[in-house]
């Protein structure tokens, strides 16, 4: 099994069927209205139709109202939901559907926060004071690595483009990783170019690099 690939911040259609086409495991959208990648229930209620049924799609969330997380279930066809912001274990579990806690990793604070979700996975991204999301900063991998130590699922994201993903699947060994801004022309719009030579890049690296932690869900994507 290779490492899943999630692309994030999809906003439109075209976007949406290009990187399905090029591979993607899993395809992010932005139900948060201070991101440049925002997307509302009803754009992606007419986008999901248009996807082929193996692709996962992914609910991404920040500090959001119950009403509107299950709306977006309801209405967009979900499969997981990511939690970017400060949700509590108890919010990120009560859904119905599988839950994936981004966690902004800056030094081994961020391993004891791991260790407080019991979500089937965690998204390891980096750090910022000023976004919870789609910085396009690099972290310390080997914080990752740690993480992975305690038997969890993760998907590594956080910087990563197609010139490095190589490296970190290598190194890291994660379930899957996620990008947004390091396959994009700009803020909200994929580069289709650089979406095909990210995953390209993810799946030459997987060879020999098999993920720690098997994740049912995408047993098939």
């Amino acid at each position: 099994m290779s490492t899943k690939i999630k692309i994030c911040g999809i906003t439109n259609a075209q976007d949406a069927l290009a990187t399905a086409e090029a591979g993607a495991d899993a395809l992010g959208f932005v139900f948060w209205e201070r991101s440049p990648r925002f997307v509302t229930p009803e754009t992606v209620a007419g986008i999901v139709p248009q996807l082929p049924p193996h692709v996962i799609k992914v609910g991404v969330f920040v500090n959001a109202a119950e009403d509107l997380v299950y709306r977006a279930i309801r209405e967009c066809g979900l499969n997981v939901l990511q939690f970017h912001g400060n949700e509590t274990p108890d919010y990120c579990k009560q859904f119905g559907l599988m839950s994936m806690k981004a966690i902004r990793v800056k030094d081994q604070q961020s391993i004891a926060l791991c260790r407080r979700f019991n979500t089937e996975a965690l998204l390891l991204d980096a750090w910022s004071p000023a976004q919870p999301g789609g910085t396009g900063a690099v972290f310390d991998w080997d914080l990752a690595v740690q993480v992975q130590a305690l038997g969890r699922t993760i998907f590594l994201a956080g910087g990563l483009t197609p010139d490095n993903v190589g490296e970190a699947i290598r190194k890291v060994r994660p379930f899957g990783v996620d990008v947004s801004s390091g396959v994009e022309k700009e803020p909200g719009k994929k580069d289709a170019g650089k979406v095909r030579a990210f995953i390209q890049a993810a799946r030459a690296a997987s060879v020999g690099s098999e993920p720690l932690k098997p994740l049912p869900l995408f047993s098939g994507a």
